[in-house]
């Protein structure tokens, strides 16, 4: 498939119904999105609005009614969906939740799970109509890490049973007097629980052990425990619950086991090419009416995998279905297929935030005057979920949804990528190939959009109006734009640093790190746990290091991935520099240089400077307005001299020749930027990068990624590496070894912030402990007014949807 990358904006994708019978695949493509990390997605059906990022469906017994729980940043609520009308018809709002949903069997009782609040709500359902009417406790809310995940109802015994993610434990609840009566732990966090057809085993996916565990009700203990896949989430059992299948997001998998023997009889590999690296995330399983057929949402592929099941051990491939964007739960009712979208259906414009203030006077801020606030349009909280509808289609039709799959995925465009790349060209066609350049250094920083920094190059599509830290705060990132590659078309895969971090370096954020940091973004508890601090957040076969590590590339980081000068992965035992700090607003990021600078020298000197190497300099992060500190000028100009004199000084060694340097943003998050929210600055420099020179190539944090690896002749480590476009066109067949020369500041580094108003006020209760730890609106608004002052309201992020492509463009063939 010859396949052409065109990256334009376009109106956002129409809501309305779109049918499905007989389409031909030329009006499918018709309605293809391309979102900003290069994959594709196609609206297929009719489509009803959910809330933020929706996670779990239930269907209640009687098949009137689904039950969906939306656990995003923003608004978190659990909506009530007439089967037949296809409606919303009753929404809750609550203060928490978090995936588990259980029905009673008169179809009247719902329970749902309130995550980090630690209890499970209990509603009724009355001419259609949602109440909350109790609660069941199982302990303190948050910080008591318990974290209710899935649930289950054990009429029979009048029992509930809750599986948890913190404290990784099965409890069992007397359900008439409210009270926990056991608690059994599971050896790793827990995700979801199902009863057997005949009430006696409790199947539980342990999501961090790689297991299925089976407590027995009668016995009440766990009795047994089966091998799976990585990161076992969702489970479902055959009509006569002979056969048990369980999703593996981390393996693209499916687990088939018999109920009997207790025994894995098959793997289904869901993914679209066999055997392909982690990226898949399979995460959710629904069965045909018949019985014959299991569709499994793959949420980074964005699309269904069809098997067909008549004889369980011996399944078959059917096919696949496009869906919207990161789908997480599938549902088949009476032949209809039900899809929660979690992401919706692309990256949107969101043109009211980070500047929500829009003010009727001018505001003295001296005089703590309140300004009043309208809707924030943050980009954690905008991935609006959808719901899409389609009967279940044919043999016929499925062949054409499949073709449009396949199209959606750039994962198998190598011919594409090839076409792009001179035959002389540094970085190698494919991995194993000759490469002049040695050594590679990767600095990365914290959270800024393209707009805000670099809007003001008149080469490049900005908007300086949006413009924070322009060319008179950041000289050197300037100089590095127009000396060496501008590149105004660089998209982050990440949308905030819990998830930001893991994609700069190991090209994918896991299941659990997509369904759990909105949920601490949003202030309802939980923790940081990106950086390699928690295992069951970690990318399954770890990160670039690790990478490095198995192929024999030397390697070391300055503060990425490292805690109070300890590093957070046995991989970096050894290297990492001892004494760079990782993340700490009380240290420059130049004095971080002048660290690295040291180490590097002593190793330069005994020719031990290893091949790969990171560096974090995060101070363009700020610490807003608070008093006696930095002020958000002084630390990004200090974050850019920083990056000037390491050009500078790597340029002026003897291995510069050998040497490139790749810069980004672990993420854009909440910054304005007038073409997309990830839209993010990236600079590249080295002795074969070519110079004065315009890209406006669609790139992303995985394409980085990707010519890293083409040079290092290390594989692919995600689907998202894989497939990710590397940045050929950025890079010279000669080489220029003029060496770049850093720019003084025209800021003052030692300016601290001294007004005292409201801004100064929300900027002492920021928490800088960490990264994105400080509620981000919040953070940005702040940010806004003490660079733009209080005369101007404060732009919104947006967030693009990306041109649709015609067949023709997709295939020269067509």
């Amino acid at each position: 498939m010859n396949c052409i990358r065109h990256w334009t904006l376009l109106l956002a994708i129409s809501m309305q119904s779109v049918f499905v019978c007989s389409q031909s695949l030329s009006e499918i493509d018709a309605r293809r999105v391309i979102l900003p990390n290069g994959w594709g997605i196609t609206s297929l059906g009719e489509h009803i609005e959910l809330g933020d990022l929706p996670l779990n469906i239930a269907v209640s017994p009687d098949r009137k009614y689904l039950a969906v729980t939306n656990n995003g940043q923003s608004k978190q609520s659990i909506q009530l969906i007439a089967v037949k009308q296809h409606k919303v018809i009753s929404e809750r709002q609550v203060k928490v939740a978090w995936f588990g949903l259980a029905w009673a069997k008169d179809s009247r009782t719902l329970f749902a799970s309130a995550g980090n609040g630690n209890y499970i709500i209990q509603f009724r359902v009355k001419e259609g109509m949602l109440t909350p009417v109790d609660s069941i406790f199982l302990g303190k809310p948050w910080p008591e890490k318990i974290s209710i995940a899935g649930i289950a109802l054990d009429q029979h015994r009048d029992l509930l049973y809750a599986v948890t993610k913190e404290n990784n434990s099965l409890y069992v609840v007397n359900l008439p007097e409210k009270k926990v009566i056991n608690r059994f732990p599971l050896g790793g966090e827990g995700y979801s629980c199902l009863l057997s057809k005949d009430g006696k085993l409790l199947y539980i996916s342990c999501w961090g052990c790689k297991k299925v565990l089976i407590y027995d009700t009668g016995k009440q203990k766990i009795s047994d425990s089966i091998q799976v896949g990585d990161h076992p989430n969702d489970m479902l059992l055959n009509s006569k619950g002979t056969f048990l299948f369980v999703a593996n997001a981390n393996d693209n998998s499916v687990s088939v086991i018999n109920t009997k023997s207790l025994k894995v009889v098959e793997v289904l590999d869901a993914a679209l090419i066999p055997d392909a690296p982690s990226g898949s995330t399979t995460n959710s399983l629904a069965m045909s009416s018949n019985g014959k057929t299991l569709y499994i949402a793959n949420a980074d592929n964005n699309c269904l995998a069809l098997f067909d099941i008549s004889t369980p051990g011996k399944s078959k491939s059917k096919g696949f279905i496009p869906t919207g964007w990161y789908p997480t739960c599938v549902k088949i009712v009476n032949n209809t297929i039900f899809v929660a979208n979690g992401k919706g259906f692309g990256s949107l414009p969101n043109p009211l935030g980070p500047n929500p203030l829009k003010k009727k006077q001018p505001v003295e801020f001296q005089k703590g005057v309140k300004v009043k606030e309208e809707p924030i349009q943050y980009i954690a909280g905008l991935f609006t979920g959808t719901l899409s509808i389609l009967p279940e289609p044919g043999d016929d039709q499925l062949s054409v949804f499949s073709q449009s799959v396949y199209r959606n995925a750039p994962y198998s465009r190598e011919k594409e990528h090839l076409q792009s790349r001179t035959a002389n060209n540094p970085v190698p066609g494919k991995p194993g190939g000759p490469s002049p350049i040695k050594y590679i250094f990767y600095i990365i920083k914290e959270n800024r959009t393209y707009d805000q920094v670099l809007s003001d190059i008149p080469a490049g599509n900005g908007d300086t109006t949006l413009l924070h830290f322009g060319e008179k705060v950041t000289p050197n990132q300037h100089a590095l734009a127009q000396e060496f590659v501008l590149l105004d078309n660089f998209y982050v895969d990440g949308e905030v640093s819990a998830d930001g971090h893991n994609w700069s370096l190991g090209a994918y954020a896991t299941d659990y790190l997509e369904k759990n940091w909105p949920t601490y973004y949003g202030g309802r508890g939980g923790s940081y746990d990106s950086e390699g601090s928690r295992e069951i957040a970690n990318n399954k076969n770890g990160f670039i290091w690790n990478n490095c590590n198995r192929n024999g590339v030397s390697y070391r980081t300055y503060g990425e991935f490292t805690y109070n000068f300890k590093p957070n992965l046995k991989v970096l035992n050894e290297h990492f520099c001892p004494y760079y700090p990782g993340w700490n607003m009380d240290i420059k990021d130049t004095s971080r240089f002048n660290l690295w600078q040291r180490d590097f020298d002593s190793l330069l000197a005994i020719r031990q400077v290893p091949h790969f190497n990171t560096v974090y300099f995060p101070n363009d992060h700020t610490e807003g307005l608070k008093l006696g500190r930095p002020t958000p000028f002084a630390h990004v100009a200090d974050n850019d001299l920083a990056v000037g004199l390491f050009v500078e000084h790597l340029s002026h060694s003897s291995i510069w020749k050998e040497s490139v340097v790749f810069i980004l943003e672990d993420d854009a998050q909440n910054g304005p930027d007038h073409v997309d929210a990830h839209r993010s600055t990236a600079y590249i420099a080295g002795g074969f990068v070519k110079r004065k020179y315009v890209d406006h190539t669609m790139y992303s944090t995985s394409g980085m990624l990707h010519t890293i690896e083409l040079i290092l002749n290390l594989p692919p480590m995600s689907q998202y590496d894989a497939s990710a476009a590397p940045m050929w066109q950025c890079f010279s067949d000669t080489c220029n070894d003029q060496a770049f020369n850093h720019l003084s500041p025209n800021i003052d580094l030692s300016l601290r912030n001294t007004a005292m108003n409201e801004w100064q006020q929300k900027s002492e209760q920021f928490d800088l402990g960490k990264e994105d730890r400080v509620p981000d609106m919040e953070f940005n608004k702040v940010l806004w007014y003490a660079l733009k002052g209080d005369q101007l309201p404060c732009p919104a992020p947006r967030r693009a949807a990306f041109l649709r492509i015609t067949p023709r463009e997709l295939d020269g063939d067509d």
